[in-house]
């Protein structure tokens, strides 16, 4: 059979394509990180700056304050007014505490429930001793009398530190997250990429398939006719001619493989009854097929014919592999609410019921032959073809096993 050739050049380099946009966004997010790192040590050195401006101008005001008490020391007393030092106080930022050697507290701006406890009124004047040294303003004929001003410093790296700024620091793992991200999605895009390719090929290997048997089958349409005018047992002849149509079935579904698929109105007692009768005729002497579905009322789904035929005759030709030539198969057409079922039930070796799930996927069989295709093949025809369900309803390990197909009724369905 000739297979379709497949264009390696092309996939190596949209493969050579996509490692380059890989690397160089890998690159460039990089280049941002190590950007973003100088903008927040720049922003650092600037609130430095900005923090050291703000001690000085700190110091400042207390020195204001020195100058301020000295200038009320005239003649070895004390003038001022209380009052104006008490609104100046309450105006100054700076925590400030102006005492005597007694540690009675002339002026403050700090809490009343500070000031009017003498215990944290004295943790208050150490904490601000050791944070910054006290200026000591003397008074009196021999500067006996001394006046301490105490003073905190105020938290500056908190006051200057700026929304960005903090954002700036924390914005170098958020671009790593980003990054993380985006990488995951690449790959998921990449795997899907790969995935696609493969399908392609998948498709174009089936859509080949069915080219490569069409002159053969043509050819032995030609034979059957000839054999029918010879003196041969014609109903041997009919079998082979019903072998050879289903055969070009078998042409026509793989023709559609990657087609849009056409959904119509269809009776599913005759699609189903169809492939039935053929495996009647097919099956061991041991093995009884019954099928409802010729009993019943029509039921008229959406479908499209040839594809969902393939899905029963996978059902029923894994119900024989677990039959192993004796045993029964019973299929059944029904419906129920707004849903059209069909169940195909054995009484085979039946599935574990840890493989419900798995036997739906590519590549799982528990046969010693077999490419574990055609229940995936199933599902994928029934899902996303036809917007159905597929699953194992009840399987027992030496008992059987039913599969229904589930499929939903639609505007116009009758």
């Amino acid at each position: 059979m000739k297979l379709p050739r497949i264009h390696t050049s092309s996939l190596s380099v949209a493969f050579r394509s996509r490692a380059t946009f890989l690397i160089v966004g890998l690159i460039l997010a990089t280049l941002s990180i190590l950007y973003t790192w100088r903008i927040s040590i720049g922003m650092k050195h600037e609130d430095e700056a900005a923090i050291e401006k703000l001690r000085e101008d700190e110091r400042n005001a207390v020195e204001m304050w020195e100058d301020i008490l000295r200038s009320t020391n005239i003649g070895g007393q004390m003038y001022y007014n209380p009052e104006l030092l008490h609104e100046l106080a309450e105006h100054t930022n700076v925590p400030l505490i102006i005492a005597d050697e007694r540690l009675n507290v002339w002026v403050t701006n700090l809490p009343d429930e500070i000031v009017g406890d003498p215990e944290r009124l004295r943790e208050e004047i150490l904490l601000m001793s050791e944070s910054n040294k006290p200026i000591s303003v003397s008074y009196g004929m021999m500067n006996q009398t001394v006046i301490t001003i105490y003073y905190g410093t105020t938290d500056y790296e908190n006051l200057v530190s700026s929304a960005h700024s903090k954002a700036l620091v924390f914005f170098p793992y958020m671009q790593l997250v980003i990054i993380i991200i985006f990488a995951v999605f690449a790959y998921i895009a990449f795997s899907s990429t790969k995935q696609n390719e493969q399908n392609r090929v998948w498709v174009g290997l089936a859509k080949e398939t069915a080219h490569q048997l069409g002159t053969p089958t043509s050819s032995l349409l030609g034979w059957i006719e000839y054999m029918r005018s010879q003196p041969v047992d014609q109903q041997a002849v009919d079998e082979m001619s019903k072998d050879l149509a289903h055969l070009m079935k078998i042409v026509d579904r793989f023709s559609k493989i990657g087609s849009e698929t056409q959904l119509t109105p269809t009776n599913i007692n005759e699609v189903v009854g169809d492939t039935v009768m053929y495996f009647r005729r097919r099956i061991p002497r041991n093995v009884t097929l019954s099928y409802n579905g010729l009993a019943i009322a029509p039921i008229r789904v959406s479908m499209n014919g040839a594809l969902f035929e393939w899905v029963i005759e996978n059902l029923m030709k894994n119900s024989l592999d677990a039959l192993q030539g004796q045993g029964s198969i019973d299929v059944t057409v029904g419906e129920s609410g707004d849903s059209v079922y069909v169940e195909v039930s054995d009484t085979g070796k039946g599935i574990a019921k840890s493989n419900w799930t798995r036997i739906f996927e590519p590549g799982f069989t528990t046969k010693t032959r077999g490419w574990g295709l055609g229940l995936s093949l199933s599902r994928r025809i029934i899902e996303e073809y036809h917007a159905g369900k597929i699953a194992v309803v009840r399987s027992e390990i030496g008992k059987g096993t039913t599969i229904r197909v589930t499929l939903q009724r639609r505007e116009g369905d009758e």
